[in-house]
């Protein structure tokens, strides 16, 4: 049994660095100027033998419900909704402020167990605001430096005791985990040493990562909530609401999905905000840790440069790619107009040859079934692998059909060809005086491989080796 508890407090008291803290690795934005955590964001926390999910949520901010500030706000009371116990963040620096006894307020009227936490509580000048946080009666205030991870055994003393069933039921089940995983490490190694290899049949297949990328305003957030069927993230008419890379959860056709919402990329030379550097540099790294990466194509305005500097991006990091055609129910109406398109999608991204294009919108929900199966069917060829003997033929026939030219009168040679791995595929061809093969050749290479192997829409990888010289230790040793 596990459970949930939400941070939530004014702007900049601190609750994305406790976040960090107790999932144990930076993955939410953090910096000095209130208001950078708009969307809520999960992740996996642990303090001692308790293992539970935490929710970072936006700082609460009195404004009109229409507003951003008033959309952020609701999703921290979906966040407070949705725990079984809240963090409720103060600055023990500052010490209380009207806004701290406002949402102290509010947070009692939700009725779920409440921690105090009296955040930035090393040095003397915070010993006077953790005194004065008992006027918010909410009990004795637990004083941390989630800075310095000072404080997290007295936070855990405060959750076991806010929720005694709930932590208890958690503290034996990660015993139990932490007991499986030794009996599991000890067949392993029995299995080892008797050569077998050991299988797990109840194994579950594990999510496929996808990453929704583009330009600001494309459409991401607005996509994303439509696969999930809520109001997950944040969206609005505003372009940039969107400023860390949120992963949330998605079934599709019995299929699980790790999707992450991305800030939108702009030009390197129109980014002077130190925040949306940090924006940008936090969805480069989803490119990285994805599998499959959506990117979003305003359709009423395509092809603009950094679309494209943003489809190649993600062809050098290796990451099967598939473009959306976002906001087709303003583009469509002209005949012909999805050919046209595809077809320009050829010709400025030769390097991808045959890359999946689906017009999709997320305010209507058209064309979400096709992008999803897109996703599936350039996943598996990202994972494709092919036989030895079949890439053998294949190098014999494309030599014949056109051999490597000769360099400084002599030909050059290509002896065989293996797939040492996939995502994406990679391919080794073994041949004399690598460094001497031109880059047309090479081109023509990956072209066969695509089309002769079915491979469209991935990257491809082509390194070419020289064979060892069988002969050169016996000369050295003359």
């Amino acid at each position: 049994m596990s459970f949930t508890i939400a941070i939530v407090g004014r702007p900049n008291v601190g609750k994305s660095t406790l976040f960090n803290r107790l999932v144990g690795k930076r993955i939410a934005l953090v910096d000095d100027q209130p208001g950078v955590t708009r969307d809520r964001r999960e992740g996996t926390g642990r303090l001692g033998d308790l293992d539970f999910t935490v929710i970072d949520t936006a700082g609460f901010e009195e404004a009109a419900i229409e507003s951003l500030a008033g959309r952020m706000r609701a999703q921290t009371e979906t966040a407070m909704a949705q725990a079984d116990a809240i963090l409720f963040l103060i600055d023990a620096r500052a010490g209380l402020t009207p806004m701290d006894r406002a949402f102290a307020a509010a947070v009692r009227k939700v009725g779920r167990p409440v921690v105090l936490v009296a955040n930035k509580s090393e040095g003397r000048q915070a010993s006077s605001g953790v005194y004065e946080a008992f006027g918010l009666g909410l009990g004795e205030p637990v004083g941390v430096s989630a800075e310095h991870g000072e404080g997290l055994s007295d936070l855990y003393d405060a959750l076991r005791e806010a929720l005694p069933e709930a932590t208890r039921a958690a503290a034996a089940a990660t015993r139990a985990e932490v007991l499986a995983e030794r009996e599991a490490k000890i067949v392993a190694r029995e299995a080892k040493a008797a050569g077998e290899e050991p299988v797990d049949p109840g194994a579950p297949t594990r999510p496929i990562r996808m990453a929704v990328v583009g330009r600001p305003n494309a459409g991401k957030s607005t996509l994303i909530n439509r696969l999930l069927g809520t109001d997950r993230l944040l969206t609005g008419p505003e372009a940039g609401i969107t400023r860390d890379a949120i992963a949330v959860d998605l079934d599709w056709g019995g299929r699980a999905f790790q999707v992450h919402d991305t800030a939108g990329m702009r030009r390197k030379s129109k980014i002077d905000d130190k925040l949306e550097k940090m924006s940008v540099s936090d969805g480069l790294e989803a490119i990285r840790f994805a599998e499959v990466v959506v990117l979003l194509m305003d359709a009423t305005a395509p092809f603009e440069e950094q679309d494209l500097r943003i489809a190649d991006l993600v062809e050098r990091e290796g990451r099967a790619l598939v473009l959306g055609l976002s906001k087709w129910d303003l583009a469509e109406g002209e005949a012909g107009a999805l050919t046209r398109l595809r077809d320009e999608v050829g010709h400025r991204l030769p390097q991808l040859a045959g890359l999946p294009v689906v017009a999709v919108s997320g305010l209507t929900g058209q064309g979400l079934d096709r992008l999803m199966q897109a996703v599936l069917d350039i996943h598996a060829i990202w994972n494709r692998r092919v036989p030895t003997h079949a890439l053998n033929r294949w190098l014999d026939s494309a030599i014949d059909n056109h051999p490597p030219p000769a360099v400084s009168g002599r030909r050059l040679k290509l002896n065989y060809i293996t797939q040492p791995k996939a995502r994406p595929p990679s391919f080794v061809v073994f041949c004399t005086r690598a460094d001497a093969v031109p880059e047309s050749y090479k081109r023509y290479l990956i072209n066969g491989l695509r089309e002769s192997f079915d491979l469209p829409g991935t990257p491809i990888r082509l390194t070419l080796r020289e064979k060892a010289n069988p002969y050169a230790t016996r000369a050295k040793g003359r």
